[in-house]
């Protein structure tokens, strides 16, 4: 690939790096701290750049508290999907729900929220996992005449990968920063499996010292 950002054509997509899903919040993901950095260098040579918000009402039905008799890690049909229960995390109003305080936010173009729906889940930061609710990413995208994606942040094997799929379904060359993300791993593949999916769905992974 051409690993040269062109500012005209290409975006980056900050996914869900917030204080929820990095050390210390409800649904921590291991040293998802450590990207931070790397995040903000890499901002620095992009003139697009979109952030993803996990925005969740409080009686999200994600939230294993919100089904009587139900734990954190069970699996449960809701509304014809299967749905994964997570401890309450991005709720509204909260401070889980802000971005971290380290992540540089000066130059980004829009922030995207996303699993607003208190009955289905919002993995991607394109659609609800039911394809149904449109965040308007890809309008906003398509406006900013967008042709390829670069995307990072949280987490690899949840929201990293759907909307990695998602942009390539929606016809964007669509490349992933491999030191840019870490995986939740409720199994301890989980990450590599992700990578795996997304490599064979046609997304390219790079570090993010490759591009120029």
């Amino acid at each position: 690939m051409n690993s040269k950002v062109n500012k005209e054509s290409d975006a980056l997509i900050l996914v869900d790096i917030q204080n929820d899903f990095l050390p210390g919040g409800a649904l921590e993901v291991r040293g998802g701290d450590e990207i931070i950095p790397l995040v903000n260098e890499i901002q620095n040579k992009f003139d697009k750049i979109f952030a993803t918000q996990d925005f969740h009402p409080s009686h999200h039905k994600s939230f294993a508290t919100n089904h009587s008799g139900e734990e954190i890690g069970n699996v449960i049909e809701w509304k014809g999907l299967s749905q994964i229960l997570w401890p309450d995390h991005c709720v509204q109003g909260s401070k889980g729900t802000e971005f971290h305080s380290s992540l540089d936010q000066s130059r980004w173009t829009d922030i995207i929220q996303k699993g607003t729906n208190p009955d289905i889940d919002s993995y991607s930061g394109f659609f609800d996992n039911a394809w149904k609710l449109d965040t308007g990413l890809n309008e906003r995208l398509k406006l900013s005449q967008v042709k390829r994606v670069f995307i990072v942040g949280l987490a690899l094997d949840y929201c990293i990968k759907f909307t990695a799929l998602d942009a390539t379904k929606l016809g964007y060359e669509t490349v992933l920063l491999v030191d840019c993300t870490k995986a939740v791993n409720l199994s301890p593949e989980d990450g590599e499996k992700a990578m795996k999916e997304l490599q064979e769905a046609g997304v390219e992974l790079i570090s993010s010292g490759d591009i120029k």
